[in-house]
């Protein structure tokens, strides 16, 4: 497993993990999952072509939790108004300050 699909799953994973830890909001955190989503795929098709039902079992899991992630941060429509509203009141706050 040292493939391309496996070094853009290591790599990937780094860089979305950091995303999601850096918390520089909703937006960054969201596309964080989505790379995840990419790096799951990338995975499982390493996983495929390497024979290793671990890695493809683990990757098929994450996948359908980053693929929720997606949903929750970029996707979700009560999420988006929810935004917006945090926004509006954080808006509201510093010109009242």
């Amino acid at each position: 497993m040292n493939g391309p699909f496996a070094w853009f799953g290591a790599i990937g994973a780094i860089i979305a993990a950091g995303m999601i830890a850096a918390d520089l909001g909703r937006r960054w955190t969201g596309w964080g999952f989505a790379l995840f989503v990419a790096v799951s795929v990338a995975w499982i098709a390493s996983g495929l072509l390497h024979e290793t039902m671990p890695i493809v079992v683990q990757n098929a899991l994450l996948l359908a939790i980053n693929a929720w992630g997606v949903w929750q941060y970029l996707l979700s429509p009560t999420k988006k108004r929810q935004i917006k509203k945090q926004e509006e009141l954080a808006e509201q706050a510093k010109n009242e300050v």
